[in-house]
């Protein structure tokens, strides 16, 4: 796991929030904050390859230039990478980092929750193993996400501070593309560099 910007103090509950961010939003930033309630760290996952999705748009650099940025008031957030992007991979490398005596628990919406759940990693009861290594902690996004039998006490539901539900990186993206109003879905410190790196045509500052 290479790091580039750390949280100060060793955690003993440390949240995981892997993702694309493809850019940063405010529910990015409400889930992580909601986490902070119950962790003592939360590191966003940039991870170098992503099991079902291509990079696209801002470039690596670039989405780490965006957290940097957002994450600047945030000093129990830490920015890091990883090879893998499947959760079990990215939990190994957050073990190895951080020792074996520190909680992992993993942030996400039901979305992500489902798909976690559902993926095939060509062993039965994959799942069922990957939440004796961490915990899931799942907001709601556009319902409730609903645990498969007897890992109720292992994904835990995380209350966000408002509705988040009509906020994404893709509707950032288009409504950016199409020209209209976007700036409300993403933290203030960075609207100026998403508009450079996302508006179609325009010359980047690098």
């Amino acid at each position: 796991m290479e790091f580039f910007r750390r949280a100060p103090r060793s955690p003993r509950r440390l949240g995981i929030f892997p993702g694309t961010f493809n850019p940063l939003t405010v529910a990015h930033l409400a889930l992580a904050e909601a986490a902070l309630t119950l962790v003592d760290e939360v590191v966003f996952v940039l991870p170098r390859q992503f099991p079902h999705k291509i990079y696209s748009g801002a470039s690596f650099g670039e989405r780490v230039e965006l957290l940097s940025k957002a994450l600047e008031p945030y000093p129990q957030c830490t920015i890091a990478t990883c090879e893998g992007g499947l959760f079990v991979e990215v939990a190994a490398a957050c073990r190895e980092a951080y020792g074996e005596e520190v909680r992992l628990s993993f942030l996400c919406g039901r979305d992500a929750a489902e798909r976690i759940a559902a993926w095939d990693y060509g062993k039965p009861n994959a799942f069922e193993e990957m939440l004796i290594a961490f915990d899931l902690l799942v907001a709601a996004r556009s319902g409730e996400y609903s645990p498969p039998a007897g890992l109720e006490a292992r994904c835990v539901p995380l209350a966000l501070n408002g509705p988040y539900d009509h906020v994404s990186a893709t509707e950032v993206r288009e409504r950016v593309a199409a020209g209209t109003e976007w700036e409300h879905l993403v933290p203030a410190p960075i609207r100026r560099r998403v508009y450079e790196i996302y508006t179609p045509g325009r010359k980047r500052q690098q």
